[in-house]
């Protein structure tokens, strides 16, 4: 399949594409750490202070919520350019992270939850290698760096089981399979951008979001929890207030993950998306008072490690000018024929420094 050339992309306003590619990380990062944050403050607050868990139903509103804003941007389905079929699998995956996420905090406290949900960068780059599109392969040095990071989450959230009551089989099983969809998810958008990149991150969003809602009913219904959350919502409306902010931030933090995914790649982002839950963690504990013990420490100490090991630079050969223009040109066949791969060699090269993750 031929791939298109990409198009400019820009973030709420912001142009990306002509600017250097640590100002796109910093912006998309900052909006991504912005949203995240607001947004993990307000799960804290709903799930573990107010005891409402429901997961399904939350997210629910907060489709209408970002269908309503993506108006407000301008976007509408004339605007876009794959056809509807390419988001059914991608929203099934994305609900289904969504309900399970959310529906977790009833039964692991927050810390908890983020912390198993910082494990998926290592089944991202796995799963990255069997996505039809991407067929992804990374260095060493990047697994080592995550199977660094998993162990560092593990090690918190065995000290947290001990240092917090809500930590259950249940919320375990939850979040592994809300992991499992996280593989996809990121890889699918990813594969999605590469294939064509006219795809903008409201478009990707909208549909998404289209697409995904009728597949959050039957859980909701399955589980009686659309019944229960409508009326434990009544008596308490100001939670409606709680949730419609949380997913204005939670807006801005998902289009500049879609952003930071176009522009570096699945597993990068994962990567980032770890550092925001690490220092969404830390707030965690000094807003709410949880305790540290030594075990959450060393924890926190291999998660550095895991992030220090990605940053390092990767040691590839470069093909320069100078060494593709240095055979001689003395027969204008042979000339012709070198000029063409010379042609093909510099078009592969440019292609993977454009994909090529940011360290």
């Amino acid at each position: 399949m031929v791939m298109k050339e990409e198009q400019g992309r820009s973030l709420f306003g912001i142009s990306l594409s002509d600017r250097p590619r640590w100002q796109q990380f910093l912006i998309c990062s900052s909006g991504f750490f912005f949203g995240y944050l607001v947004n993990g403050i307000c799960e804290e607050y709903v799930y573990n202070r107010l005891h409402f868990s429901y997961g399904w139903y939350f997210t629910f509103i907060q489709g209408f919520v970002y269908l309503f804003l993506i108006y407000l941007q301008g976007f509408t389905s004339k605007q876009m350019v794959n056809p509807w079929k390419t988001y059914v699998k991608l929203s099934a995956v994305l609900m289904g992270s969504h309900g399970l996420t959310k529906g977790s905090l009833a039964f692991l406290n927050y810390p908890a939850q983020i912390m198993f949900k910082s494990t998926k960068v290592l089944p991202v780059m796995i799963m990255g290698a069997f996505i039809p599109g991407l067929r992804r392969k990374y260095p060493i040095h990047e697994y080592l760096s995550a199977v660094l990071l998993v162990v560092g989450l593990i090690l918190f959230t065995l000290a947290d089981a001990h240092t917090s009551p809500n930590f259950s089989v249940v919320g375990v099983v939850m979040i592994t399979g809300a992991l499992v969809m996280d593989s996809f998810l990121g890889n699918l958008q990813e594969a999605i951008f590469t294939m064509n990149p006219d795809t903008t991150q409201m478009e990707m969003l909208f549909c998404s979001t289209v697409v995904g809602l009728p597949f959050l009913i039957p859980p909701m219904l399955f589980t009686g929890e659309l019944f229960k959350a409508w009326t434990s919502c009544s008596q308490h409306p100001y939670v409606y207030g709680v949730l419609v902010f949380e997913a204005m931030a939670t807006f801005i933090g998902q289009v500049s993950v879609l952003s930071l995914i176009a522009l570096f790649g699945a597993a990068t982002t994962a990567m980032i998306t770890t550092a925001r839950k690490a220092v969404t963690l830390l707030l965690s504990y000094l807003i709410f008072t949880k305790p540290l013990t030594e075990q959450h420490g060393s924890g926190l100490i291999l998660i550095a490690m895991g992030i220090t090991l990605k940053m390092l630079p990767e040691n590839k050969p470069i093909i320069t000018k100078r060494a593709l223009n240095s055979s001689p040109k003395t027969n204008t066949a042979k000339s012709t024929t070198a000029d063409e791969e010379l042609g093909e060699l510099q078009n592969s090269v440019g292609e993977d420094d454009e994909r090529r993750p940011l360290v």
